[in-house]
């Protein structure tokens, strides 16, 4: 039997055997540009989404802020309301009187708490729309950019 000594090295793909280790260059090449390419996005998309979760949580912030002083605002007013009645009280010389000044002030206090509580959910629902407002702008997914 008559061996064949000659041995012959695979192709790869149709390349010939010189050209394959240019082939595995571009490939790789490729390979990197692709690589680069989407964690350019990736990093975009990262950075959108932090700036978007910056702004979300500044303006909650400051709505929560502007509710606060609102609520420090009524407190001081109600307060104020408490010593003046107590101030009137002081001079109630009747039964009748104090009837008469406790009523007035119960019918004040309640169209001021009216009012207020008005206010305060006016302010609330501002903030929680701006907040919703911006997602809804800006995208639920800042990720989609790297799709």
């Amino acid at each position: 039997m008559e061996k064949n000594t000659e041995t012959t090295a695979p192709k790869l793909a149709g390349i010939p055997k010189n050209d394959a280790p240019e082939a595995f260059r571009e490939m790789a090449e490729k390979g990197i540009t692709q690589a680069k390419e989407t964690c350019d996005k990736m990093n975009a998309a990262a950075t959108e989404a932090a700036d978007l979760i910056k702004n979300n949580y500044s303006k909650g912030v400051k709505g929560m802020q502007d509710y606060n002083n609102k609520i420090i605002e009524f407190t001081r007013a109600n307060t104020n309301a408490a010593f003046d009645f107590v101030q009137k009280l002081s001079g109630v010389n009747s039964p009748t009187a104090f009837v008469e000044l406790w009523t007035e002030h119960v019918r004040k206090q309640g169209e001021t708490l009216s009012e207020q509580s008005k206010q305060l959910a006016a302010l609330a629902q501002k903030v929680t729309l701006t907040t919703a407002e911006l997602l809804k702008t800006r995208g639920a997914n800042p990720l989609n950019i790297a799709a």
